[in-house]
């Protein structure tokens, strides 16, 4: 079978049929921006302690009632635990002074039995307020966020692979419903495990979606216009959806009113049904040679070009029943030893990435006071990091670009523990270089990793990759409570890891200037690491890098 990009080389880069799904598919993303890290506004912890009924008390006695404790060098009301009402009730009516004729450290304290009063000066409600995820029910807070991200684990797990058996899109509407129904439902959870359920299975969603339309983008734009889509178009997209959280939370100050605005954006993507098509080439490594080309020659209308009498002249029958026969699985990843080595290095990268991105951007509340502005910044940094990513990646071989920026994240969050206390500002911008430069690796790693692997595999890989990146947004909460026995270990494990796939990333074959590979035989071949100018040159085909009219 010949070349696809060779094959539809007469559409074009940029006609309209490009741009239509160019542009819907990127905007599809947005949703999956504002969903993936509604948790950190939707499970947020106000500031609390234990409500007190209405019993005569002195004034004096009512600003007294709950003990202060030194919390990280300052005080503050404790959050868990009171004076016990029926000794301060005796003491308020017999006329004693808190303070003064009392000793109120000797006075027996009791849990919060009557509930919490929760401050409203920064949220109107989460599900930790409404539930009660405090003290002795602390525990379900974390969970939550955890249980969201296994969802995503397992939607990466299987989605990937019902997208290679059935097809991009079916794959693309079937999660984006899920996301949507789901998400929506929460919205009227009358309990937290109801909700956790719910959260469970809007994360299955969320990723489907993502990287379902990341590769059936990926399959049919070619030349500089898939590069722009795959590492500026659906991130730039999935941070502008980033973006918007901060100040959708900001003006609802409600959870519910948050997730029902999140989840109505996805009937806004219904009419897409009739606007995106089906990957052609996914089609064609499953043999359906007249249905891929009926989507190239109505996407030649579109494009107002005309297409030859016969777009795939050269696939043989014997073609057509092999791939049709033969299915591919997770296990085709690890069949060779090149492939094999290939997938390990791709899934410790893919695990590094997520654990620091989640883990520096669920750490952000340290940037400022308000937690609006913090998620804000935090995701206005993923704007020029995706940017940067766009240009490397037109310009420069990917080998050397993934290893140089995910190296540079490491030695920055390598970094954060030389600087003096005094200067917490420094602090902050290493920690948001290191968060730049997770960013851009991840946009280049999707990228790196849909040219790598040939058609008949490239959605299973993505979905198995993503599947071991979500292990480490599962972690990475937890990874952060790793400060309260040394401040720095959590920068010093993720640096580590940072500089580890770096340099393994070395190992990986070169992509740069090649066409996207159709079979496992097409695959490139290992390639131990080379000089930059001789990779360069040795990649470079100006057949294959089609220009874009852009």
């Amino acid at each position: 079978m010949s070349n696809y990009d060779e094959s539809t080389a007469f559409l074009g880069n940029w006609g309209r049929f490009q741009q239509i799904v160019f542009f819907l598919l990127c905007a599809s993303t947005i949703p999956n921006g504002s969903g993936v890290l509604s948790v950190v506004f939707v499970a947020a912890t106000p500031r609390h302690h234990c409500w007190i009924p209405e019993v005569n008390l002195t004034a004096d006695w009512l600003s007294a009632i709950i003990p202060v404790k030194v919390v990280n060098g300052e005080e503050e009301l404790s959050r868990c635990s009171r004076y016990r009402l029926d000794v301060v009730r005796n003491l308020s009516a017999q006329g004693y002074i808190p303070g003064r004729d009392v000793n109120l450290p000797d006075l027996e304290q009791e849990s919060c039995v009557d509930g919490w009063l929760y401050s409203t000066d920064i949220y109107q409600s989460t599900i930790v307020s409404e539930f009660d995820l405090v003290c002795s029910q602390q525990w379900k807070q974390p969970l939550t966020s955890l249980l969201y991200f296994l969802g995503v684990l397992v939607g990466s797990f299987f989605f990937g692979q019902l997208s290679d058996r059935f097809g991009r899109r079916p794959v693309f509407f079937t999660t984006m419903a899920l996301q949507t129904i789901f998400t929506f439902f929460q919205v009227f959870s009358p309990s937290w495990t109801v909700f956790a359920i719910l959260m469970f299975f809007s994360g299955l969603g969320q990723i489907g979606n993502y990287v379902a339309a990341f590769v059936l983008g990926t399959e049919v734009l070619s030349g500089n216009v898939r590069v722009l889509f795959s590492t500026l178009g659906v991130c730039l997209c999935f941070a502008i959806g980033y973006m918007v959280l901060p100040l959708l939370a900001y003006f609802l100050r409600d959870w519910r009113p948050l997730l029902l605005t999140i989840s109505l954006a996805g009937l806004l993507y219904i009419p897409l049904w009739w606007l995106i098509p089906e990957s052609p080439r996914w089609l064609l490594s499953q043999g359906q040679v007249d249905e891929a080309e009926a989507i190239v020659r109505k996407a030649a209308h579109q494009n107002k070009v005309e297409a030859p009498q016969v777009i795939f002249e050269d696939y043989s029958v014997d073609d057509k029943k092999t791939q049709k026969e033969r299915r591919y699985t997770v296990i085709d990843l690890i069949q060779t030893p090149n492939i094999r080595a290939m997938t390990l290095i791709l899934c410790l990268a893919w695990f590094t990435l997520a654990t620091g991105y989640f883990g520096l951007s669920l750490n952000t509340s340290k940037l400022a006071a308000d937690p609006y502005l913090s998620a804000f910044i935090s995701a206005a940094v993923e704007i020029p990091a995706y940017i940067c990513s766009w240009l490397v990646l037109k310009y420069l071989p990917r080998r050397l670009s993934a290893s140089c920026t995910l190296g540079l994240g490491g030695v920055a969050l390598y970094l954060i523990q030389v600087i003096p206390k005094s200067f917490p500002q420094v602090s902050a911008v290493l920690e948001m270089l290191g968060k730049f430069s997770f960013a851009t690796s991840t946009s280049m790693i999707f990228a790196y990793t849909a040219e790598i692997y040939p058609t008949v595999l490239r959605s299973t890989a993505t979905g198995i990759f993503t599947t071991f990146s979500r292990l480490g947004s599962c972690i990475a909460p937890y990874l952060l409570q790793l400060s309260v026995y040394f401040k720095y270990l959590p920068y010093i494990i993720l640096g580590t890891m940072a500089v580890v796939s770096a340099i393994v990333i070395h190992f990986l074959p070169e992509s740069f200037g090649r066409p996207l590979p159709e079979t496992i035989e097409q695959m490139h071949k290992w390639e131990r690491m080379k000089c930059s100018c001789i990779t360069q040159r040795e990649t470079s085909k100006p057949v294959v890098l089609l220009e874009t009219h852009l």
